[in-house]
């Protein structure tokens, strides 16, 4: 639907998106294009000298996917015969493990380790560790986005965790912001050309 009335205080709402939910031209956007381009200038003529002024389109706010671009969520007999498939494949995965000597907890995810993980993608960004035999590489926009996904999940759970969840997670916290306050002032300062004015004179 292009464009809507509002019944109270009768302005329209019109649809400008150039495309539809498919990714395809809108032909109406086209249509309604032309039709207004041949109404503009009598439009003008008997709305006087600031009629330019006055038609010009107020710019709409970016707008994000609406409801009826959102796939309806999957119904419940669906969902819990998923998580089945799912718990029956896990388990095959589990007795392998268990066969080659290793215990299937050591794999189980955990809040715990799903902040590590987290922890040390951000460590990793920030260059203040590294995967064995490489090279240490800052991802500086990387982390900050790590340590704000890490700021969304405090945000998200609060009032959920255990004392032993949130005192994790705050320390981890803690730890990333200080590290990456270090390493976005030491980026900024100018690096170090030579010795210091002075220096080597007895």
């Amino acid at each position: 639907m292009a464009e809507k009335k509002h019944e109270q205080s009768g302005f329209t709402v019109t649809d400008r998106r150039l495309f539809n939910a498919d990714g395809e031209l809108r032909t109406e956007v086209t249509e309604s294009e032309e039709v207004e381009s041949k109404k503009a200038p009598s439009a003008v003529k008997e709305a006087g000298p600031n009629a330019e002024t006055a038609a010009q389109p107020i710019p709409s706010p970016v707008e994000g996917p609406s409801d009826r671009d959102i796939p309806p969520p999957p119904s419940r007999a669906e969902q819990d015969a998923q998580a089945a498939a799912y718990r029956e494949s896990a388990k095959d995965l589990d007795s392998q493990v268990e066969m080659s000597g290793h215990s299937a907890k050591e794999f189980e995810m955990t809040f715990e380790r799903f902040l590590a993980s987290l922890y040390m993608t951000a460590m990793l960004q920030l260059g203040l560790m590294r995967e064995q035999g490489a090279q240490p590489r800052i991802d500086i926009i990387g982390a900050r986005q790590t340590i704000d996904t890490l700021s969304l999940i405090s945000e998200k759970t609060k009032g959920n965790l255990t004392p032993t969840e949130e005192n994790f997670l705050q320390n981890s916290l803690y730890e990333l912001r200080m590290a990456y306050v270090e390493v976005t002032n030491t980026l900024a300062r100018p690096p170090q050309t030579g010795p210091a004015a002075g220096t080597g004179h007895k």
